[in-house]
């Protein structure tokens, strides 16, 4: 029966999944990899940029390779503020980005996971036991077995595959880490939201034209205001190498209330003057909708582990958008890799009670990732609030307009411009109060 148990089954070939398998390949561990896509990422629509180093620690050197995963490493970043007609943009672009490991890339995830799956297949190879490791695709995960409150393995269908731990890196849709008992059925509408995406293609040229790129170079930018229609969310750009990934991040209840399509607010993101000139040209080729975390830790399972199970990435509601970045895939990355480092060292104690498995948990505490979840939380909140894309858009783009508008008048002062601006679209007591709130949070 040894011989046939696997030392970790992993359900979930995204980002969390295959960054576990990796590390597992590379200490020699037998396990068995499940996507229930018919291959890695093609259950998967969504992308945008993959921040940090973990991934040349996965794949050193990755960007050598010429048929990479990725598409384009940023080293411009916008964050946009839109009223009805006009746009004004913090914007920031420099040469400090442009030296690898680059510490962002921009990635299409059918693409990406399929790639780095290709990389754990080669880690596996490379193993001991090249023999015993499989990634298989296709299979739908029905249950996680547990004996005395313990995994033990899963049951797909008819057939049952056992081993001394399981890692649940399902997504979002953690309908295992329900079954499982860590997180209520029910999850509120307010602590989810929806993003919905265009893919849009141009020729290269004009793409790296339009967006002021140079080779592999890419731009994020973020958008805040006009582009959700009144919603609770923001806007996104990313550019591929030949096409961008254009959407929205939209709050599911607000969404709800105010009885607004998701389809409906991205046509309106897009019918901007500034967006529409930006997109000009292009061929929608794709288009996808998919639920992710709002990054209230809320909404998080009530522990990450028990007795032979961790759970890890969007599974265990590890998101955050903080206003600087919306941090996703390097969650999950992260959390991937240090859920197989807990089972290796399980592995090696002969032990994968919780006593063994809450390892995980004190390891990802001690990360950046909750770190950042935790000292955060306020600015979380505080972005979701109506003012943050209702006034402050409005009022930012409203002094634009009056700070570079030249008239043949005699010109105000920029402190009289912002003043008009502040009576016009807010007050001054609101803006100290949403100051005091910024300043805590950030």
């Amino acid at each position: 029966m040894d011989d046939e148990k696997f030392d970790c089954i992993i359900v979930g070939a995204g980002v969390a999944g295959l960054a576990a398998a990796m590390t597992l390949a590379r200490n020699n561990m037998k396990f068995l990899l499940i996507e229930k896509g018919e291959f890695a990422g093609s259950k998967n629509v969504s992308g945008g940029v993959l921040w940090g180093h973990d991934l040349a620690k996965l794949v050193p050197n990755y960007w050598e390779e010429e048929d990479a995963g990725w598409e384009r490493f940023i080293n411009h970043r916008r964050l946009t503020f839109m009223d009805d007609e006009s746009t004004l943009s913090i914007d920031f672009k420099s040469a400090h980005f442009n030296e690898p490991p680059y510490s962002g890339v921009v990635v299409l995830r059918s693409k990406f996971d399929r790639w780095l799956a290709g990389k754990v297949e080669e880690a596996i190879a490379e193993s001991e036991y090249p023999m015993d490791s499989f990634i298989a695709t296709n299979i739908k995960v029905d249950e996680v077995l547990m004996e005395n409150d313990k995994a033990v393995g899963i049951r797909t269908g008819e057939e049952e595959f056992f081993a001394d731990s399981v890692i649940i890196a399902e997504g979002v849709n953690n309908l295992l880490t329900r079954q499982v008992g860590l997180q209520d059925d029910y999850v509120p509408a307010d602590h989810v939201l929806t993003g919905i995406k265009e893919i849009i293609r141009f020729d290269q040229n004009v793409l790296e034209d339009r967006f002021q790129l140079n080779g592999k170079s890419g731009m994020s930018n973020e958008f805040v205001g006009y582009a959700t229609d009144g919603v609770e969310g923001g806007g996104f750009l990313y550019t591929n190498r030949d096409s961008i990934s254009i959407g929205l991040v939209l709050g599911i209840k607000d969404l709800r209330e105010k009885e607004k399509s998701p389809h409906d607010i991205l046509s309106h993101f897009k019918s901007h003057p500034v967006v529409a000139d930006t997109i000009r040209g292009g061929e929608v080729v794709e288009y996808s909708a998919h639920v992710v975390s709002s990054g209230d830790m809320r909404i998080m399972p009530k522990e990450l582990y028990k007795d032979g199970l961790l759970i890890c990435g969007e599974a265990a509601n590890l998101l955050m958008n903080a206003g600087k970045a919306i941090q996703g895939m390097d969650y999950a990355m992260r959390s991937g890799i240090l859920a197989a480092e807990t089972i290796v060292e399980a592995k090696e104690r002969g032990d994968f009670s919780s006593s063994t498995m809450k390892e995980y948990r004190t390891a990802l505490d001690d990360s950046y990732v909750m770190k950042d979840m935790r000292g955060f939380q306020d600015a979380v909140q505080m972005l979701h609030q109506p003012m943050m894309y209702k006034e402050v858009p409005n009022l930012m783009c409203g002094f634009g307009k009056k700070f570079f508008t030249i008239d043949n008048q005699p010109t105000k002062k920029a402190r009289e411009l912002m003043s008009e601006s502040v009576k016009e679209h807010s007050s001054w007591w609101n803006l100290i109060k949403l100051g005091i709130k910024g300043g805590r949070s950030l």
